[in-house]
């Protein structure tokens, strides 16, 4: 199976190349990595130069975009693989077999989507793991509860974006939390859940850099969980916050 890796960049160049060497050092060797800058001024761009003229898996575009989900939205277009997953800019895998170990479980298992735990870091010392958001396997009523897989931790088959379309740019930052609860709302597709970390996250993301933002992305669940019709979106969207609570405790 090909697996089709893609990374959204912009003005990511203290971070990019871990984020590139986790997904080019894997054990796995079908995989084709989809870079979309959005016309980084900061070196970003000659970095990304320099990986593609090593690696002929890498397929990278810069111009200008609409933001995040717009930028992984072209990634999805131009990803050809029988699965597709992403590795933030400021993100990395969390170890080079992980990928063959996902591909493993979507051969074995015969499933659409397989999801893993996810380990927050600290910017400077990636080490230092200050978040530790182990998931489960899923349920139909987990949805209801505010469960949700980590997104960066989330692949899936290509056909699923084909079926159901892309992120909704109309989300600035809940965009992955619409997209999730319209899959996997769908009864015919099976997920498995790995109990592995598969992605190390760099602490600072868009959702959570700014008070202003935390109040954006609650506005924004909320009405992802109305518009997909589940639950009832107050109480399901104050429970999806209370959850992150033991991933500060369990780390």
């Amino acid at each position: 199976m090909k697996v089709s890796i893609i990374t959204a960049t912009y003005n990511s160049a203290k971070t990019l190349e871990v984020c590139m060497n986790s997904v080019l050092n894997q054990t796995y060797k079908n995989i084709e990595y989809v870079i979309i800058d959005g016309n980084s001024l900061d070196g970003t761009v000659d970095l990304i130069k320099s990986k593609a003229a090593m690696h002929h898996q890498i397929v990278w575009s810069s111009e200008n975009d609409q933001g995040i989900y717009d930028a992984l939205n072209k990634g999805i277009n131009k990803s050809t693989g029988d699965i597709i997953g992403f590795v933030h800019s400021d993100d990395f895998l969390a170890n080079n077999q992980i990928i063959e170990d996902i591909v493993n479980v979507f051969q074995s298992e015969q499933v659409d989507g397989v999801y893993g735990n996810l380990h927050y870091v600290r910017f400077e010392n990636v080490d230092d793991v200050v978040r530790n958001w182990t998931s489960q396997p899923y349920k139909r009523k987990l949805l209801n509860r505010g469960w949700m897989p980590a997104h960066p931790t989330l692949f899936l088959k290509n056909e699923i974006y084909k079926n159901n379309g892309n992120f909704n740019i109309n989300y600035r930052i809940a965009a992955d939390y619409d997209f999730i609860l319209r899959i996997f709302k769908v009864s015919e597709y099976r997920f498995y859940y790995l109990p592995k970390t598969i992605t190390k996250m760099r602490v600072g993301g868009a959702s959570n850099k700014s008070l202003k933002n935390l109040i954006l992305k609650t506005k924004e669940d909320f009405r992802a969980a109305k518009n997909n019709a589940i639950g009832t979106p107050i109480l399901t969207i104050g429970l999806k916050n209370l959850s992150k609570i033991p991933q500060w405790i369990s780390k």
